[in-house]
């Protein structure tokens, strides 16, 4: 069950996030996120992955902030920012939650090296450019491509460093994993 209510969950908080900036304020999704890294995080044995949480949020910072810093994207509810004019928080809040179905619903990126940058570079430009047409969370600079081929290349490493970073945590503390995704190695 932990599997589905990770995945489940997740998408909650992202719709949470992508519709409330969209509609101006930052607090939806930044609560939403909240709440679920607190309960992901008390399960048995799940304690240790805030270190996993705090990459990820570094990760945002450079990644999403990176895009924000040089014009590329303009996020809505774009206040308050972390560092300021860089990164606004309900997307940092959104990369705390992630991290977390990085030990759940997405274990299959520790042990599959190739899938990680894969769905880095592919699914969050997908993603970005959904919560952009579908919500107004945010806006590419046109011309469109260059902001989106920063955020494939930003995410793609992101999300590897993620990937290893979370198999680290489950070989030193034997994680508790998804039993659907799980392989014997």
């Amino acid at each position: 069950m932990s599997f589905w209510s990770n995945l489940i969950g997740y998408q909650l908080v992202w719709f949470a996030a992508v519709i409330g900036a969209g509609r101006g304020t930052p607090w939806p999704g930044t609560i939403a996120a909240a709440l679920f890294v607190a309960w992901q995080l008390s399960m048995p044995g799940r304690a240790r992955e805030w270190r996993l949480v705090v990459a990820a949020v570094v990760a945002g910072v450079l990644v999403d902030g990176g895009l924000a810093g040089s014009g590329l994207a303009v996020y809505a509810a774009a206040r308050p920012a972390l560092p300021a004019g860089g990164a606004p928080l309900w997307i940092l809040a959104l990369w705390s939650a992630f991290a977390l179905t990085l030990t759940q619903s997405l274990s299959a990126l520790r042990t599959r090296a190739w899938l990680a940058p894969l769905l880095g570079a592919i699914g969050a430009p997908l993603a970005y450019l959904g919560a952009a047409r579908g919500w107004q969370a945010m806006t590419f600079a046109p011309p469109v491509w260059p902001g989106v081929l920063a955020l494939a290349i930003g995410w793609a490493v992101a999300l590897t460093l993620l990937a290893r970073w979370a198999r680290r945590i489950e070989r030193s503390h034997g994680a508790v994993t998804a039993p659907v995704l799980r392989r014997d190695r």
